[in-house]
């Protein structure tokens, strides 16, 4: 089987990459908490993905992915518990869509597994491709918020924004 196009397009990187840049940086509480809850759900990301490239047997595989399930739901629960600060934010609204999309497509690929079906393999590439997308929406999240404090509708029209350095240091770090 060939590999997932997401591996050809960020050789050399993890999801457990991705929590550690998410501990890098400085914040407020209710950032932490978030890059908290983002390093948790990429480490079980990276748990369930290194289980299916390591294992054949989906009775291997499946607690990682029952546990990823469990820690998606935690996830969505702890966004909905936060101010309104985060939820004023495009990019929180986005946020959630690939949230749901990520976790519907989780689930398609637990099935998949618990039933051994033949679909099981693009299925779990469409799993990774998602789950890629949805911690780069939730890196922008983070960083829109973390922003110096101020909403989009605060920004002066007049002068364009610069790159924030978050984005700098992800585009590098991602080797763009």
């Amino acid at each position: 089987m060939p590999p997932p196009r997401t591996s050809s397009l960020l050789p050399g990187q993890s999801f457990n990459a991705i929590s550690r840049l998410l501990r890098e940086g400085l914040a407020d509480e209710d950032s932490r908490q978030m890059r908290d809850s983002l390093g948790a759900l990429s480490q079980q990301i990276e748990a369930a993905v290194g289980a299916r490239r390591t294992h054949k047997d989906p009775a291997a595989i499946v607690p990682e992915v029952q546990a990823l399930v469990r820690g998606a739901r935690e996830h969505q629960l702890f966004l909905t518990g936060l101010g309104s600060a985060w939820h004023a934010l495009y990019e929180f609204g986005a946020y959630q869509r690939a949230l749901r999309e990520l976790r519907d497509a989780l689930d398609a690929w637990l099935r998949a597994l618990e039933q051994r079906s033949g679909r099981e393999g693009r299925l779990f590439g469409q799993f990774e491709q998602l789950a890629w997308r949805t911690l780069g929406e939730a890196l922008l999240l983070l960083d829109m918020y973390e922003q110096d404090g101020t909403q989009p509708s605060e920004w002066p029209r007049s002068e364009p924004q610069a790159r924030p350095a978050f984005l700098v240091r992800l585009r590098r770090w991602l080797g763009h």
